[in-house]
């Protein structure tokens, strides 16, 4: 990690300000001075809860390389669960669990559970994130929903004050400077069946990138990192590219996506990489803002803190996550394997996103926890206009030791109306994430995409 970063980080202070508009920026001084007292550095409660069933924050150090390793925890992979929850003690447990997980309980109570185990807070992240977190604190503003200002390299919200901060910090969250990764994904039918689309990507982050000798503001119009996909499997569907460069903001500010589809043999600008159009290849299974949980624009909804829990969520999940568990072992008929899922109490954010009258959406509203150390989109319950629950997402949360971060997978999206679930983010047939490249800027324009696509 470079050092020159962790100099400059001191001279943002002054110059964030130049920047801002005049929305009020940050929290004042005396609530950031608890960010790593009472605090985390990232905004966490550093104590457990007086029950003793949610630990002190105990940071992991920084072990591992960043090429061909899938992530572990030698420590926590002989644990035996502390209890199970079933549709018969549910309501023991009601308070602690989402509507989503309620919901899968009372359908299937012959065979869905929820294994839970000891809790661990080992997440940390890098030094120069933290201490970018700490000075965010005073200096990042939101202007509406989607124009962050004032922000550098680590997260801009660490004390959130309105609905939309905590999602800004899901996604511009530390992963690294640069990531190859398998994103394979698996449509299961009912009785258990499934088909496989692999996906392999490269993501270069422009915002909470260490190596970037001046790391840029998060402000609208500038990209905060760029994605290139390409469809490996099925054949039918094999060759398709998605290149985006995902910006704050909306709009022309906003992201600026492109297809290349092998049919038509030529990459052009795709303005429905957005919102709830179907992503590529999922037919219909995930909208393109279910990637990463949320990911796009915030302007269709209006946004509310609905403050702390405690919850169920999954997490340290190698077990699903890892070989030498198989997607086979991963389906099993109306949701995954319960053997395989980790649960732990955990305290979460939880955010209330609600359908503006004025912008469509197939969803009315969005129940969005986040994990309170990492700052990940764990679960999501999705409400249509009917109010009824129609979808839940889950998101297995893997700390990864090798780049100190955090991020979810699997990611598992039900369809409670078809009785279909869709399974994203998976890495277990094919190789680790590997943070080690260097990607070139070039690499993620669309002329480039053309000439390799076309070869």
């Amino acid at each position: 990690m470079k050092q020159s970063t962790k100099r400059i980080i001191g001279a943002f202070g002054a110059c964030a300000w130049l920047s801002l508009s005049p929305a009020k920026a940050g929290v004042s001084a005396e609530e950031a001075a608890r960010l790593g007292q009472d605090l985390t550095p990232v905004g966490a409660v550093l104590a457990g809860n007086d029950e003793g069933t949610i630990p002190r924050w105990t940071p992991a150090q920084q072990r591992g390389a960043l090429k061909g390793e899938y992530p572990s925890d030698p420590e926590i992979a002989g644990e035996k669960p502390l209890f199970t929850i079933t549709a018969a003690n549910m309501s023991e447990h009601a308070g602690k669990l989402t509507e989503g997980h309620k919901e899968l309980l009372r359908r299937f109570p012959d065979s869905y559970r929820m294994m839970v185990y000891p809790s661990h807070r080992k997440v940390n992240f890098p030094e120069v994130i933290k201490e970018a977190t700490i000075k965010n604190a005073t200096r990042a503003a939101l202007e509406g929903v989607d124009n962050p200002r004032g922000a550098y390299l680590g997260f801009p919200f660490p004390i959130p004050k309105s609905g939309a901060e905590p999602v800004w910090n899901h996604r511009v969250k530390w992963r690294g400077n640069t990531i190859k990764r398998f994103n394979n994904q698996m449509i299961v039918k009912q009785d258990g069946s499934f088909t496989v689309t692999r996906i392999v990507e490269d993501v270069k982050f422009y915002y909470a990138n260490t190596d970037i000798e001046q790391p840029p503001e998060l402000k609208p119009g500038a990209d905060f990192l760029r994605y290139l996909s390409e469809t490996l499997s099925p054949p039918r569907i094999a060759g398709t590219y998605i290149l985006v460069h995902e910006k704050a903001g909306f709009g022309t500010e906003g992201r600026a996506a492109w297809l290349y589809a092998p049919i038509l043999k030529r990459i052009r600008r795709a303005p429905a990489v957005c919102c709830d159009n179907p992503y590529e290849g999922t037919d219909g299974h995930q909208f393109y803002d279910q990637v990463d949980m949320y990911n796009g624009v915030l302007e269709r909804f209006s946004w509310k803190m609905l403050g702390k829990r405690e919850l169920y969520i999954p997490y340290n999940s190698y077990k699903i996550a890892t070989p030498p568990t198989t997607y086979d072992d991963i389906a099993s008929p109306n949701h995954v394997n319960p053997e395989l899922p980790r649960y732990e109490l955990h305290r979460v954010w939880v955010v209330e996103a609600e359908n503006k009258p004025n912008q469509r959406h197939t969803f009315k509203t969005r129940r969005i926890y986040l994990d309170e150390d990492s700052w990940n989109i764990v679960a999501i319950d999705n409400f249509d206009h009917e109010d009824r629950l129609t979808q839940f997402q889950e998101g297995h949360l893997v700390p990864y030791f090798n780049n100190l971060s955090a991020t979810t997978h699997v990611e598992t999206i039900y369809h409670l109306n078809s009785g279909r679930y869709f399974v994203t983010a998976m890495i277990n047939e094919d190789e680790p994430y590997d943070g080690s490249q260097s990607m070139a800027d070039s690499s993620f324009e669309a002329s480039t995409v053309q000439r390799k696509a076309s070869k």
